[in-house]
């Protein structure tokens, strides 16, 4: 049985290709198949050749033929030169990676080593020597370059819930510890958030860059009412509503992504202070990540809300935004219904007397915590905790092969 497309059951996989012409029934109807062709032929023909397959390798076949990262690593050889490894059989061994709860690279090359059934999974031939950890280091620098993980799981969300209609889109963002220094207070936050969705920036124009590095300085407005006829400038717009008027190229780039400190508070209501990045997921109401943002850790949460709603809105259909009482925002509020959605957004009162939701918005509020588990099963099960990486676009890369398991987990769990 040989190699092809970085799987060597590829045999196996002719038969679940998608047409344009398929309906709800017939995608239903191929993933049912693809899951029966892996359980009852591929599992049985890999028991047979290297005996008991344990759940957490049924787990990353499973995970490996429904994300299909081998499609998106194509790299063509001209011969010259010594040929490259294979980069869909690195591409599987990450996500192998965060599905088996690996902290590092190097304990990822000493199992599969050791492991014959995890080296054919992802590819490896077994005559061959595996990769060093430099080839590995080296890949997983072109993949986090080139977005793979941010374009794969763009695919598999419009593959399975393009066409489907979403009832709640659960909105919030997690602490994401990172092993760097954080910027320092006088240093300008580093900018290039744009590159972590290229396929939704491919066709818009990129910001254009300031004419002069030194702006004007700002002049220092007087206390107490106007004189007569001396004109004041206006009210300096919040954030948010300048957010409103950019498009999302412009919002993403000036999204700080540089390593700081940032504080949050729990579902306890206590305040944790961590060092990196703050993690922002829309997920749907069945538990599977929809779209996601990186951003410096003392961003607000509100500040993610705009950008990460028309990233979504491109991928699904909702009916429904919930977000906490960090996004308590008549802005936000007004945007989630430009786009055609029920805002349910918990109120704060700052210092003011708090409005409780309607008893029916309440019930639809408790649909909420399916981001509470999602953040959970990104850093319990998925590597979200065990960040060795430095940089926001490697950050970004390691944390998206976790959100490929767990949407391909999430997305198994809802058609069996």
């Amino acid at each position: 049985m040989g190699v092809a497309g970085g799987h060597f059951w590829h045999d196996w996989r002719v038969e679940t290709l998608i047409t344009p012409a398929m309906t709800n029934d017939s995608i239903a109807c191929r993933t049912m198949d693809r899951w029966n062709v892996v359980q009852h032929e591929l599992i049985p023909e890999l028991e047979a050749r290297w005996g008991a397959m344990t759940p957490k390798l049924e787990r990353v076949i499973h995970i490996l033929e429904w994300v299909r990262i081998e499609e998106f690593t194509a790299v063509s050889w001209c011969g010259v030169g010594r040929p490259p490894f294979e980069r869909a059989w690195l591409a599987n061994a990450f996500v192998a990676k965060a599905v088996l709860g690996m902290t590092t690279t190097v304990g990822l090359i000493e199992r599969l080593m050791i492991d014959r059934a995890l080296r054919r999974i992802c590819g490896f031939p077994l005559h061959k020597a595996l990769p060093s950890e430099a080839t590995f280091s080296r890949a997983f620098d072109e993949f986090a370059g080139g977005s793979l993980g941010q374009r794969v799981h763009e695919s598999l969300i419009k593959e399975h819930l393009g066409d489907q209609l979403i009832g709640h889109l659960n909105r919030d963002g997690t602490a994401i510890e990172a092993r760097e220094r954080p910027a320092r207070n006088g240093k300008a936050a580093e900018k290039g958030a744009a590159t972590t969705q290229p396929t939704l920036l491919a066709t818009e124009e990129s910001p254009a860059a300031p004419t002069s590095t030194l702006a004007p300085p700002a002049l220092a407005r007087k206390r107490g009412r106007p004189r007569r006829g001396e004109a004041r400038p206006a009210a300096k717009a919040s954030p948010i509503e300048r957010q409103r008027g950019q498009t999302l190229a412009q919002m993403l780039h000036e999204i700080p992504t540089a390593c700081d400190r940032g504080t949050k508070c729990n579902a306890q209501g206590y305040k944790n202070s961590w060092t990196g990045y703050k993690l922002h997921l829309d997920t749907a109401d069945c538990g599977v990540p929809i779209s996601a943002l990186l951003s410096s850790a003392s961003m607000h949460d509100s500040l993610a809300a705009i950008p990460l709603s028309l990233i979504s809105a491109e991928r699904v259909t909702n009916l429904y935004d919930l977000m906490d009482a960090a996004y308590c925002s008549t802005e936000l509020r007004a945007h989630s219904k430009s786009l055609g959605h029920v805002p349910l957004i918990d109120h704060n009162p700052r210092r003011g007397e708090k409005i409780e939701f309607s008893p029916a918005e309440a019930i639809r509020y408790n649909e909420r915590s399916a981001a509470e588990r999602s953040n959970a099963r990104l850093k319990d099960e998925f590597g979200g905790r065990n960040i060795r990486v430095k940089g926001h676009t490697k950050v970004m890369a390691h944390l998206m092969f976790g959100l490929l398991a767990l949407s391909a987990d999430q997305l198994m769990r809802l058609r069996r």
